[in-house]
């Protein structure tokens, strides 16, 4: 039985202040919520007060990329061994707005997914499709083209423990999101993929969906057999409306 896991993305948001406020709120409401495992990834420059905050807590952090290298005359990429230093446990790869806005290709992602696995950092790969895509019958052929630069980098041994988000682009931070029928099919062929190779891999993944979750929805996406939680963006920022989904992953 695979535990839920809901993270939050607080993507390009946040300060020292308003930060202080969320984690204490965390702690407060979250850290008694022990049957399912809870993430927070911040900005690089926060990584240190996430340490000192949710140090001691149930709550773990992480962060939203990672270089596609170890170290070197890279300027201004951040390391997985620097994540580790601030106590870094996951690593958001491949996330549609970077990808999108940076030109990552799927090699260059995988790669990423890659370093952090093998620092010892849980990387939490985003796939996902465009609506264009989707209404052209082409979802699953783009999900199979991000999942299989991964496995024809590595192989499919790597997703064993590892994590995977789906999240449709087009209900990104736009108040849509796929139906839980809609996800749990895309899920199960995520998973049926990676099974194709590695049962033992395909079973203990973590598949999250990401992409409009909230507390209204997460009770009905997080009861798909195939829907192991949540990568939640806007609601990550509201203590009461992330809390209700924590809740929701915990039922």
């Amino acid at each position: 039985m695979r535990r839920k896991l809901v993270v939050a993305n607080w993507k390009m948001h946040g300060d020292l202040a308003q930060n202080k406020v969320l984690f204490d709120a965390f702690r407060q409401r979250l850290d008694h919520l022990t049957s399912a495992d809870i993430a927070v990834c911040v900005p690089y420059p926060y990584l240190f007060q996430a340490q000192q905050e949710l140090q001691g807590s149930h709550i773990a952090w992480g962060a939203q990329n990672v270089a596609k290298h170890e170290v070197g005359a890279y300027t201004g990429e951040v390391s997985a061994r620097m994540l580790k230093d601030f106590g870094a446990s996951y690593v958001i790869v491949g996330h549609s707005e970077r990808s999108t806005a940076y030109c990552e290709s799927d090699e260059n992602i995988a790669a990423k997914f890659v370093v952090a696995r093998k620092s010892g950092i849980t990387p939490v790969l985003c796939l996902g499709e465009t609506l264009a895509e989707r209404e052209s019958g082409l979802c699953h052929q783009v999900i199979a083209s991000q999942i299989d630069a991964v496995l024809k980098t590595v192989g499919a041994g790597v997703f064993a423990h590892a994590v995977v988000s789906y999240e449709p682009v087009w209900a990104i931070g736009t108040g849509l999101s796929a139906t839980p029928g809609q996800a749990q099919q895309v899920h199960a062929f995520i998973r049926d993929r990676i099974a194709a190779l590695d049962v033992h891999a395909a079973e203990t993944v973590r598949i999250l969906y990401g992409g409009s979750v909230n507390p209204l929805n997460a009770s009905q996406l997080f009861v798909m057999p195939d829907i192991d939680g949540g990568l939640i963006g806007r609601c990550s920022l509201n203590a009461n409306d992330f809390e209700e989904i924590c809740r929701a992953a915990c039922q």
